[in-house]
């Protein structure tokens, strides 16, 4: 039974009692019953007719927490609706319309709190009579409409006074970010090929030609490697606002380095590094699939084994509270490499924060460059 019949059941109900009790005060009420359950839901049918809500968006991306504003246009029928209320999924209460106005166009700020892929109704208009008795729902004017939440970039914090070892690493990653990199500059040795006139004499391989080899020179290789590593593992988050402030570091590294001469970054379920060299296509692509990260149980690992053998300081951002690079990632980079997990760990000293995360540097393997610092300048210098 609807509220409607319910109060016309209640004024039938308090009529009879009135005409088997002769009580005339109950007719009042009986009557006033009937009137509200009757012409309640008439009212409200005749005013849905030809009432409308629209809403105008005209993004395609934000970035969480950034407030934006849309409109909400409504139109209402030939009769007057004596209660309006705009149903908009992008807010959270319900919006009051006066009851006055056919037209009106009411400006709306709204913000998300998390990254992701919104798909977002289109918004409805509700029609009620004062006393709330009957409602009709008018489905809005328009198509389900995407937006695609970017997580945001935070400043990062560089810790000071806390050790020689955390103080190197941060003054590296600092070199690193600040250290101009050609990427189609070639430094190291890739093998011999024959001499091509016009090649510098730099790259005449000498000991070849004393041995009778004949002319060859160095062929080099570029040092697209020697950039930093960006690596985001998204598995094992134990709240998902853990996996979100990874995925807010590994953002904001990645956005710092690419500022200063640029960086890669491997994502989870990819199997080559995006370079990423400070130009809007290439972050804002970046930024896009850093929006749709998932950490489900299914999730896949960054594929390691495509990086290859880097140069370059490697950081690796991981959803969950790990302790040390897992065995793939062990043997990435030959410079210096930098854990970066949300919260802190106990009894260790970060070299940096950002975005809820904190840094702690590795010690490298045997034979490579013995911290972040030593090996930025050894990439400066190249």
């Amino acid at each position: 039974m609807t509220r409607a019949q319910g109060i016309v059941a209640a004024g039938v109900g308090l009529t009879v009692v009135a005409r088997l009790f002769d009580a005339v005060p109950l007719y009042v009420a009986g009557v006033a019953f009937l009137l509200i359950g009757v012409v309640a839901p008439i009212w409200t049918r005749l005013a849905a007719r030809g009432a409308t809500v629209t809403r105008r968006l005209n993004l395609r991306r934000i970035t969480e927490g950034e407030p934006f504003e849309f409109e909400l246009q409504v139109r209402c029928g030939r009769t007057p609706a004596l209660a309006r209320v705009v149903l908009e999924p992008l807010v959270s209460e319900p919006i009051l319309l006066g009851p006055r106005l056919r037209t009106s166009t009411r400006r709306v700020t709204a913000s998300f709190d998390r990254r992701g892929l919104r798909r977002i109704e289109p918004p409805a208009l509700l029609i009620r009579d004062p006393f709330d008795v009957s409602r009709r729902v008018c489905p809005g004017i328009g198509t389900v409409q995407e937006l695609l939440v970017l997580p945001r970039t935070e400043p990062i914090r560089v810790a000071a006074g806390r050790g020689s070892g955390p103080a190197r690493a941060a003054a590296g990653f600092q070199l690193a970010a600040k250290a101009p990199r050609a990427a189609l500059a070639e430094i190291e040795i890739d093998g011999l090929r024959p001499y091509r006139e016009g090649a510098s004499a730099s790259r005449i391989h000498w000991a070849a030609l004393a041995r009778g080899a004949g002319l060859l020179e160095r062929r080099l290789r570029a040092e697209s490697d020697s950039r930093p590593l960006v690596v985001l593992d998204a598995r094992g988050a134990d709240q998902p606002e853990d996996l979100d402030a990874a995925v807010r570091a590994a953002a904001s590294i990645a956005f710092e380095l690419a500022r200063h001469g640029g960086c890669a970054l491997l994502l989870p379920g990819e199997r080559r590094a995006s370079p990423l060299d400070g130009g809007a296509g290439s972050w804002s692509a970046a930024h896009a699939r850093l929006a749709v990260v998932e950490g489900a149980p299914g999730t896949p690992p960054p594929f390691l084994s495509g990086v290859g053998v880097r140069r370059g300081p490697t950081f690796y951002v991981a959803a969950r509270r790990l302790q040390r690079l897992p065995a793939a990632a062990d043997g990435v980079a030959r410079a210096a490499r930098v854990l970066v997990v949300p919260g802190t760990l106990a009894g260790r000293s970060a070299s940096f924060e950002v975005a809820g995360c904190s840094a702690y540097e590795l010690s490298a393997r045997r034979g490579a460059r013995a911290g972040t610092l030593q090996g930025a300048r050894r990439t400066a210098a190249r």
